[in-house]
């Protein structure tokens, strides 16, 4: 998989942005959240022009605040509203590039501004954690050199060794440290946390190699207008370029994390981090269904649109209240 054409791993433009802030005597930007960022941009369904992500209120809302938990630990000394002064660095640079219009440029600023804080918040949520963030966290806090990938694998070794009451009395003290937020949804000894951190593990994963190849399509649709040949990956069998696909997808997400720790999750450690399967969701979900037939049946819960059992009226603006 080394054809240029396919082009895998983004590239982004954060180099070139730096320069320019620095250029332009602009505050400066963490790296890290800058490359994030412009990455997550780029492989998301938003449009690019010369290398560049077309930035629109859906774009940098899908970013801070449905894309980005899933994916960045931030560095303890690192400030999390550092990925929204990423996004307003990159908003005046497009201006500057005349790629936007100064009203939108205001639009965009504000709404990067106040969305900044939304995502510095579910960055801390710990319901909302996947596994290689929770366990960056973890290996930080038993002081693991994240460098060190034998150093990662010896650790997550050990934690394997441990009983299952213990990893999660382990997850639990990252919240009981104020190291994450807690939120009131069981905790992680009932099975729901797991099961989320799961499923949202495997549908980040997902996301991220179904991005990374149709940044690739893109890139080869300009071969064909040209009338070159596909590289070879791409000519018979889809299977080497799926699978690249899918290796660069976890080293991508080591990039944000701890590098390696996402393939080592997957391929060595998979008890770890469990990603269930159709049929333990739905187990999950029978329970589910199963708990709520237990309301007794005189209890009554008001439909939309039912008056309200006390008698009473309904409030003024009530959505529910009758037309």
């Amino acid at each position: 998989m080394e054809d240029e054409d396919l082009r895998l791993a983004p590239r982004t433009k954060a180099a070139e942005l730096l320069a320019w802030a620095e250029a332009e005597g602009r505050e400066p930007v963490a790296e890290g959240p800058l490359r994030a960022v412009l990455a997550l941009l780029e492989l998301g369904e938003g449009r690019m022009h010369d290398g560049w992500p077309e930035l629109t209120s859906a774009a940098v809302e899908h970013l801070l605040y449905e894309r980005l938990y899933l994916y960045v630990q931030p560095e303890p000394e690192q400030d999390p509203l550092a990925y929204g002064a990423a996004v307003r660095l990159l908003i005046d640079h497009r201006r500057a590039a005349k790629r936007l219009n100064a009203k939108r440029q205001e639009r965009l600023h504000a709404e990067a501004e106040w969305q900044g804080e939304v995502a510095a918040g579910l960055l801390r949520r710990a319901d909302l954690v996947t596994w290689p963030r929770l366990y960056t966290l973890l290996l930080r806090a038993a002081g693991v050199d994240t460098a060190d990938r034998e150093a990662v694998r010896t650790w997550l070794e050990g934690f394997r060794e441990l009983p299952e009451e213990e990893r999660s009395a382990a997850f639990a003290a990252l919240e009981a440290d104020g190291v994450l937020d807690p939120v009131d949804d069981g905790g992680w000894e009932a099975g729901g946390r797991m099961l989320a951190v799961g499923m949202a593990t495997d549908g980040a994963r997902r996301l991220l190699e179904q991005g990374l190849m149709r940044r690739s399509y893109r890139n080869l649709a300009e071969l064909t207008a040209l009338g070159r040949p596909m590289p070879e990956e791409l000519a018979g069998d889809f299977g080497a370029f799926e699978e690249a696909a899918a290796l660069a997808a976890l080293e991508l997400a080591g990039s944000w994390t701890v590098p390696g720790l996402p393939e080592l999750l997957v391929t060595e450690f998979p008890e770890l981090a469990p990603e269930p399967g159709p049929a333990e969701i739905e187990t999950y979900l029978a329970g589910l269904e199963a708990a709520d037939g237990d309301v007794p049946a005189d209890d009554h819960v008001p439909a939309d649109g039912d008056a309200p059992a006390d008698g009473n009226e309904w409030a003024d603006g009530d959505e529910r209240a009758p037309e």
